[in-house]
């Protein structure tokens, strides 16, 4: 059978969680001896014709459409909230794949950049479609549910004007970006909803407020159209459910994640000196590194070593502040990034791994790979983290953004020595991909 897997960005240009697992899967189905091929996002330049936003590579065997996606007009669409989530051109481009390609399930890991009019298509091809969502992207702009200000946030308003507003503050300055800031939601929702009735006349970003407030309710009619929903957590399957999922489209189950034949584990019975902390993962400010920095900063001189790996090149800006951060102390170093086959090496090297994250993080597989290498974490009390975290079982949990508590956590660890061991020893393995591909086939067989 041939199947086609659909993500945001991918390899080898991009590395994160959600393009870890979408390899994963890919490479686990053609052991079996599927055909897999895999449609991406890609971050494009604005400059580039419509005919030319396509292109095709293979990546370790396996055959990628990408298209070349950007905030800017095309196909005649001229919202650049609306290409974002409902692009007609990567639509198009999808078609044309079924055609080609002919595949017998469509597996959507991420539809950022390309939009949910990809299901439409696939429906209307006989396409049994499947989703796993990575993130909150289908209910929220930003995929992340965080405010402007970095508040944690339930999800869009009534008429989303909470998602206007924040649309207005990032991307607006001067008057616009300061009346939208203290503007109450409430405010804003009648602003939208007036919009909507064609009774308020033409203003700047009438496009795109029009655009946010039609996403969530296009975007979860699209849903329901799906076979089934793979949920990986409790929290993802609320937050669906809440904003008009049908719960009866939603299976549950953990991501699988890949865990080498020759798993490298070291022998925590003792605190190694200096103690190791370290941070792996995308390094953009809602994944809370800088709060880390600050929290190690309050450790004793000489005790403990952070390492960092990520890539300082995604995000410059933010990484001059890391490393601005981090030149006031000794014992930071900035490890650049790694191949995932490499995982366990690096874990094995650490005593500790720290998730500061500032947002509902949808359970980061490099918590599972700690766990599957014995390694205690520390993370943020967030619920998708905290389903897999207990607190003093397998790790420690924190206060989100809370620098203080961080430090103290990080401090006990010095002094109870023996904390590596006890966490460690209550690791709770996690499912293999081997067996997420499992129950994936099982559920595309409508077992």
């Amino acid at each position: 059978m041939k199947i086609l897997l659909t993500v945001h960005q991918f390899f080898p240009q991009y590395a994160a969680g959600t393009e870890v697992l979408t390899l994963s899967v890919a490479r686990e189905l053609i052991t079996r001896g599927y055909e897999v091929h895999v449609l991406t996002g890609h971050p494009g330049i604005k400059e580039l014709q419509d005919e030319d936003r396509f292109d095709e590579y293979d990546f370790e065997g396996i055959h990628v459409y990408r298209f070349h996606h950007a905030y800017t007009p095309m196909a005649g669409q001229i919202s650049m909230i609306e290409v974002g989530y409902d692009n007609q051109l990567a639509a198009k481009y999808f078609g044309q794949i079924l055609e080609k390609f002919k595949p017998g399930v469509v597996h959507f890991f991420h539809l950022n950049r390309l939009g949910t009019g990809l299901i439409e298509h696939a429906v209307r091809a006989g396409i049994p479609c499947f989703m796993t969502p990575t993130d909150f992207w289908s209910i929220c702009p930003t995929g992340q549910l965080v405010l402007g200000d970095g508040k944690l946030c339930s999800g869009p308003s009534a008429y989303a004007g909470n998602c206007v507003k924040h649309f207005a503050q990032s991307t607006k300055k001067g008057w616009a970006g300061k009346v939208a800031q203290w503007l109450p939601t409430v405010a804003i929702d009648l602003l939208v909803r007036l919009t909507q009735a064609e009774i308020m006349p033409p203003y700047p970003q009438q496009v795109e407020v029009k655009a946010i407030s039609s996403r969530l309710a296009k975007n979860v009619t699209r849903l329901n159209q799906l076979s089934k929903i793979i949920s990986p957590n409790s929290f993802m399957t609320e937050k669906l459910i809440k904003f008009g999922v049908s719960p009866e489209l939603i299976v549950q189950s953990a991501f699988g994640v890949e865990v080498p034949k020759e798993l490298i584990k070291v022998d925590r019975q003792s605190l190694r000196q200096p103690f190791r902390v370290g941070y792996i993962g995308t390094l953009a400010p809602h994944k809370g590194c800088h709060i880390l920095i600050d929290a190690f900063k309050a450790l004793p001189g000489g005790k403990a070593i952070l390492k960092i790996y990520g890539n300082l090149e995604d995000l410059p800006e933010y990484s001059c502040v890391l490393k601005r951060f981090a030149d006031t102390v000794d014992n930071i170093e900035f490890c650049g990034i790694f191949h995932n086959s490499k995982i366990s090496e690096v874990l094995a090297d650490l005593d500790v791994l720290v998730v500061p994250s500032l947002w509902y993080e949808n359970t980061p597989l490099v918590v599972y790979s700690a766990q599957a290498a014995n390694c205690p974490v520390i993370a943020s009390d967030l619920p998708g983290i905290s389903e897999v975290i207990r607190d003093q079982v397998n790790g420690l949990l924190f206060e989100t953004g809370n620098v203080e508590e961080l430090a103290k956590r990080l401090s006990r660890f010095i002094g109870e020595p023996d904390l590596v061991s006890q966490l460690s020893t209550n690791a709770v393995q996690p499912k293999s991909t081997v067996t997420y591909v499992d129950e994936l086939s099982k559920i595309w067989e409508g077992k």
